[in-house]
């Protein structure tokens, strides 16, 4: 097939548009592999028409099974592709194909069209998500139907040459630098932690759509006088903490405490064309894993100077937190499995007792994910409480996806900010533990198709303390939460270094409130670990992991 004639049979008026979604949405593919030079679908186990999933269970009306697509067209290890009618919005094929990514195998790009365009949506892991637009006139250019063809025969043409973690230390050192020029110029260095923290998040907010028509942008690229932005920075803040209209932009009810305090700072011109120049930055990327602990050692002045050092890295916090948390969830989980299967065996029609009896134990797993409670008794800014919310959230994704291939019926919003406990000591930490669990969350939503939450969008996070966690203001041990599991990196200091880093009364009075338990020249950690072990002894933990020498 030529591209004039495909463009021609598929143009607005002829009668190839005429035809209804399912109808035209195979027809189309097999002639754009023909004007391609690719190969049409043919096998079902990687490359196939209707990749979905037959429910077995008794949602299957009189015994017949019955299929959901996931998508219209898959490829494995290349694409999932799904088709919309022409001129019906393509947001919903989008969020349908990211939803079900995992069962299709996590395919690296998403391909959505209404016959009249085709959007390319990258989705490599630990890279941003990239857009790429092509129309159907678009078709008749040789280098467009050679840039389509690589979808089929080289994806990773269409990788972005940036990653996640280049962008987020970029977004790190922007902000590092205005947070030096703030307290050269006189702003306490919490007053500008904390305005460039609710900056950090009004930028992620904007980039996913929380906040409408590039607003934060608009109002730092306006030619103004610094400190009249200034006052309408404050007014915004406001809106944000409030809910309600700033101008003529309805703003959703934004809660957590993250702007329970306002206070901007005066700001410099420079200071200004630093946040203008950030607005250019792609902050729904930023990445969860570093970021807490990048913007830490920037915005907090006696860190600065490791903003090139290493921390935990993401594969080692997963080394504590899959067999911690993960492992043994999933365990639990077969369980219920189990009995799921036992009584749909039983079943013969939706709705009836065993039918129920196996919807009460889909439900009653997924309580028990509900009441989860992770701790980081040392969470620093945030990393390891982001990786095991993560993973409580892809657990629940997951069975949720296997109830509704038994024909059982998905809930949703089980698993939460409300998951993860966290304990630090470092204000600064503390404050961007919370954002990073709040940005965490709501990166993952969109990387799995859910709506975000409103009324509020972001959960308050007073569980996660700013405190001491070995040693209470009163001299004796300090109080942990009940937690099911304990993971953390706490912090290394050897006993010739105690009295040196934390003074000698300090050292003397945690050494006294732990006598008989932790020998008096043990290492800091040593502490961390003994208090693990006496709430597991006390039945007020599960399990725990902490990263030890």
């Amino acid at each position: 097939m030529q591209a004039k004639d495909f463009i021609a049979k598929w143009s607005i008026g002829a009668p190839a548009h005429g035809l209804n979604e399912r109808a035209g949405a195979q027809a189309h593919f097999i002639d754009l592999c023909r004007v391609l030079g690719v190969p049409e679908p043919g096998d079902p186990e990687s490359y196939c028409f209707e990749r979905g999933v037959t429910k077995t269970g008794s949602a299957a009306v009189l015994g017949k099974q019955r299929t959901d697509g996931f998508a219209d067209v898959w490829l494995r290890g290349h694409f999932a592709w799904e088709y919309k009618a022409p001129g019906k919005s393509l947001e919903g094929a989008l969020r349908q194909l990211m939803m079900y990514a995992l069962p299709l195998e996590n395919p690296p790009l998403l391909v959505v069209s209404d016959r009249q365009r085709m959007e390319v949506h990258t989705h490599f892991t630990g890279t941003p998500s990239e857009r790429h637009v092509f129309t159907l006139d678009d078709i008749a250019q040789h280098d467009v139907r050679q840039r389509l063809r690589a979808l089929w025969l080289t994806p990773e043409a269409f990788k972005p040459r940036i990653t996640n973690r280049d962008i987020t230390e970029a977004a790190a050192r922007s902000f590092a630098g205005t947070a030096e020029r703030l307290r050269h110029a006189g702003v306490p260095a919490q007053q500008a932690s904390h305005f460039l923290t609710q900056c950090v998040f009004c930028f992620f907010a904007e980039d996913v759509g929380l906040l409408p028509g590039r607003l934060f942008e608009r109002l730092v690229g306006v030619a103004t006088a610094p400190e009249r932005l200034r006052t309408q920075l404050a007014a915004l803040l406001a809106t944000m903490r409030d809910g309600g209209l700033f101008g003529v932009d309805d703003l959703p009810w934004f809660n957590g405490g993250l702007f329970a305090r306002i206070d901007v700072p005066p700001l410099a011109a420079e200071d200004v064309a630093v946040l203008k120049a950030a607005s250019a930055l792609n902050w729904s990327a930023i990445d969860p894993t570093i970021f807490g602990t990048l913007f830490e050692r920037g915005l907090d002045p006696a860190k600065r100077s490791q903003l090139g050092a290493n921390f935990t890295d993401p594969a080692t916090i997963l080394r504590l937190v899959e067999p911690v948390v993960q492992r043994p969830l999933q365990a639990e989980w077969a369980g219920h499995r189990a009995r799921i299967d036992a009584a749909l065996a039983k079943s013969k029609k939706y709705g009836d007792k065993a039918w129920r009896d196996a919807q009460s134990a889909f439900v009653g797993f997924l309580e028990r994910l509900r009441t989860y409670r992770v701790l980081d008794p040392a969470c620093g800014s945030g990393n390891f409480l982001y990786l095991a919310l993560r993973c409580l959230k892809d657990i629940e994704h997951q069975v949720n996806l296997e109830a509704e291939q038994l024909g059982l019926e998905r809930q949703h919003d089980v698993t939460g900010p409300h998951n993860v406990l966290g304990i630090e000591l470092n204000d600064y930490a503390a404050e961007l533990a919370r954002v990073t669990v709040w940005i965490g969350e709501l990166q993952w939503r969109i990387q799995r198709g859910y709506a975000f939450k409103l009324n509020p969008v972001l959960d308050a996070l007073d569980h996660i303390e700013c405190r001491d966690a070995v040693l209470g203001e009163d001299g004796k041990e300090a109080v942990w939460p009940v937690a099911d599991a304990v993971v953390g990196n706490p912090p290394f200091v050897g006993d010739k270094k105690m009295r040196g880093e934390l003074g000698d009364d300090y050292t003397e009075r945690l050494r006294a409130a732990y006598k008989g338990r932790v020998p008096g020249g043990a290492d800091l950690v040593c502490y961390w670990f003994e208090k693990a072990r006496g709430q597991i002894e006390a039945g007020k933990l599960q399990r725990a992991g902490l990263v030890a020498t």
